[in-house]
Parts: C-alpha cells; structure tokens; sequence
C-alpha cells in the first residue's frame, strides 16, 4: 500500500461521518481530493448535503462532482469539516497550508461544530515543526519587513513561496511565508507571536481545532479523538 493508498482510505472512511441534512466543510489538498469523488458519488445516490469549500481548486472539483455548494454567509454554522494536515502531533495539534489555503481553512474549521482531518501515516509526528515548514500568510504590502520581523522573533528562516519564479498568491491575494523551524516547543507561544507582527493574516497553527484524525496507514485506518 501506498501512500496515495492511504490517502484514499482515510478519505474514504471520513466520509462516513457525513450525514443526511449537513452543511460540510470542504477542506484543500491532496487528501481531500480523494474525499470530493466519494462524496460526489454519496450524493449521486441521494445523499442529502451542502458543502462550503475553502479554495477555489476544492470549488471546481466539488462543482465537478455536483456537489451543491454555498457559503458562509448563507450558512455561518457548519455540521462538520472535513480537510487535511501537513503535521499531526499526539495532541492533535496541526500545520496546515501546504495547499495554500489555510486562512479560509481555519475560518471554516472555527465554524465547525466537528473538524475530521484525514492523513496519511507520513503525516504524524511527534512535535510540530520537524518535517514541514509553517506556512503564514502575509499581505504582499511590506512582506519582506513582515518576512525580517518573523527571523528576529522566533528561531525559524522564512522564505517567500514561489510558483514558477514569482510570489505564490493565495485566493485571498496575499503571499505566503514558509517558515522552517527546527522543531516548533510551544506551538501557542508561536501562533500568538507571529499574529503580533503587523502584515501577518493568519499562521498555518491549528491548535485545539482537531476533534478527529483519521489515518490511513499499512495496516489499514487508525482513529485519535480529542
């Protein structure tokens, strides 16, 4: 089994908390893209829902899977979430935002009477911090004095995400700063930090908002509840 394997077996499984009559939170990423056909496939066969996605790619696959769609705005209170994770930690604790999208991500999960994140094994580890970078988006105005602010208060080197040698834009318009720590002690501590640096939207820190990971390993699916 591989890891795409995994992926597609968490996402599966996730998908089994969807329920008739929910507003479902449409997370982005690699994982999520196995979760969309499944629930596009639910819905084919009578299932009853309505998805709020938080990028624009998630939009698209969801419209092209028939998925009915709305918004916050229309619906402010979500039944349940759905998305992935870059980290895990044994608190259930996450970086998010290797996709890009972590602002709307974390607005949907805060909306969120229950958060699913779905991963792969690779994806646990033991601190935040170890394997992946923290990505925190930045309004493009002053990135780099925003960029220099978060060097000289914390113990990371930012860099400016690129896509094909220009600044990677978010759907919001904004750049995104991937922030490499050793290992990140006290994940509140760094979240509350970096929001205090001017130019900063939102960090890629998802603390407390986890209440289920479903894992997709070797042996088949592992379930950690908060």
């Amino acid at each position: 089994m591989d890891i795409n394997d995994m992926k597609r077996l968490a996402a599966e499984k996730a998908a089994e908390y969807v329920e008739d009559g929910m507003v479902v939170g449409l997370g982005t990423g690699s994982t999520v893209e196995y979760l969309i056909p499944k629930l596009g496939k639910l819905v084919k066969e009578g299932l009853d829902i309505v998805g709020i996605p938080t990028s624009h790619r998630t939009k698209n696959l969801a419209e092209e899977h028939r998925i009915p769609l709305s918004t916050l705005t229309e619906h402010p209170k979500i039944d349940l979430t759905i998305d992935g994770a870059d980290e895990v930690d044994p608190s259930l604790n996450l970086i998010k935002g290797g996709g890009g999208a972590l602002t709307k991500e974390k607005i949907v999960a805060f909306s969120s009477k229950t958060e699913i994140i779905i991963v792969d094994e690779t994806k646990l580890v033991q601190q935040l911090g170890i394997s992946f970078p923290l990505p925190v988006e930045v309004i493009p105005f002053g990135w780099c004095p925003t960029k220099l602010a978060i060097e000289e208060n914390l113990p990371c080197t930012a860099e400016l995400r690129k896509e094909n040698d220009n600044p990677y834009t978010t759907d919001n318009m904004n750049y995104l700063l991937d922030c490499e720590f050793t290992k990140i002690d006290n994940p509140r501590e760094v979240e509350m930090k970096i929001n205090g640096i001017p130019g900063v939207v939102e960090t890629g820190l998802f603390i407390g908002l986890a209440d289920i990971v479903v894992v997709g390993t070797r042996e088949g699916i592992k379930t950690f509840e908060r």
